[in-house]
């Protein structure tokens, strides 16, 4: 095998070639533009006017410079003709080139230019013209490049409908047409609590964004639409109020039970919803000691029954109260309770009172008559007494009584 000898010549084409490429690699480095930094986001509502800033720092008078907006389009491949300044002749003169969307709204600030300030304004600003935009200076050392992203938001305010409703529920829905960018929808109660909702519907036109979302409530009451645009910082709401109906049948009431002592009464309400809450009052509205309530549920429907126990006679309410729909009704029932056991009581304490007083004023009546007895004993006496010591009394003659 023979050596491979390599020449220590230099070849005057490979010194050639390798300069010319380095030369060339030279030239693209120092034309590449100078990123100035991240891209600036300009958000504006639809048709208002929109600057798009890009000012040189130092400052620099760019009167006789060249600048040239673009915007990019989809994939970073299509470039849409904005604005070029070169010294003098720029779009608005008369220049060709310019996209026709932004024919006749797209201006400078001509005043600025020696401040080194290469903004512009795009007036009546559309959806469409949100996107990306450059801002190149071609003759600059390096070339420079101004990045700015253009949010133009559309922001109808959402409407509210009712879809259907029934005695038990109301499907509600929002929407909101036309809006950019796509706004999140959200159903919230008075409490701003979030509410369960279908998937939301969204569907694209024209790159406007239309957003439907559904719930249904249960409970009347306040409730709101709160439509987000986070990108753009923008909150919008509707509110509606929505009454539920609701099953409220009419409570009864009937006695179960009764004897002299007590009764046992019953309130019932059947095929309620949502389920209600019963209650016994007295006449003085004062809640009663009741058994456990009985439920059962029938089609969605409620059926409830509360007994309680009543030891005196008058007027007892039973009251039925359901919530969530606001809603109050009430049923009423007078009761006697026998009287019997405290009549008992009071002629057994009334005979025993006539009883001591008969016995008293007899006892009154026998002691009196014991002491006019003795009293008369002894007025007798002591007559007797001084008929003896005057004689008037023959001796041997007996005192009768009956002389006295």
């Amino acid at each position: 095998m023979e050596p491979l000898f390599i020449s220590s010549a230099p070849d005057t084409l490979n010194i050639s070639l390798i300069s010319s490429l380095y030369s060339y690699l030279l030239h693209l480095v120092f034309r590449l533009p100078h990123r100035t930094r991240d891209a600036v986001r300009v958000v504006v509502t639809e048709g208002s006017a929109a600057v798009l800033p890009a000012s040189l720092k130092p400052h620099k008078n760019i009167e006789r410079d060249v600048f040239d907006w673009k915007k990019v389009g989809q994939g970073d491949e299509t470039q849409h003709e904005v604005f070029l300044y070169d010294a003098s002749p720029q779009y608005i003169n008369g220049r060709s080139g310019q996209s026709p969307q932004f024919k006749g709204r797209v201006s400078h600030f001509p005043g600025e230019l020696k401040h080194g300030t290469a903004s512009i304004l795009i007036r009546n600003s559309k959806v469409s013209d949100s996107g990306n935009y450059t801002c190149y200076f071609p003759r600059l050392q390096p070339p420079l490049m101004f990045y700015v992203e253009l949010v133009v938001g559309a922001s109808p305010e959402p409407y509210i409908r009712t879809l259907n409703a029934t005695e038990d529920w109301t499907l509600l829905q929002c929407e909101v047409r036309g809006a950019f960018p796509e706004p999140l929808l959200q159903w919230k109660d008075s409490s701003r609590n979030i509410l369960n909702a279908e998937e939301a519907q969204v569907s694209e036109t024209g790159g406007k964004y239309n957003v439907a979302l559904q719930t249904t409530v249960t409970k009347t009451g306040h409730y709101h639409c709160v439509v987000t645009q986070e990108t753009i910082n923008h909150v919008s709401a509707a509110q509606t109020f929505t009454h539920i109906s609701g099953a409220s049948p009419e409570p009864y009431i009937r006695t179960l039970n009764a004897t002299e002592d007590w009764t046992l009464l019953q309130c019932e309400v059947r095929g309620a919803f949502p389920e209600p809450l019963l209650q016994w009052k007295d006449s003085s509205r004062n809640i009663l000691n009741a058994e456990e309530a009985q439920v059962s549920e029938t089609g969605g429907k409620y059926n409830v029954a509360l007994q309680t126990t009543v030891t005196k006679t008058g007027h007892y309410h039973c009251v039925v109260t359901q919530e969530t729909i606001n809603h109050v009704s009430a049923a009423q029932t007078f009761t006697h309770v026998s009287d019997k056991v405290c009549e008992d009581s009071s002629t057994k304490v009334a005979i025993a009172v006539n009883v001591s007083l008969v016995v008293g004023v007899l006892t009154v009546i026998a002691v009196l008559a014991v002491l006019v007895y003795l009293k008369r004993m002894e007025i007798r006496h002591n007559k007797g007494s001084r008929l003896q010591e005057n004689g008037s009394v023959p001796s041997g003659q007996q005192l009768m009584p009956g002389n006295v």
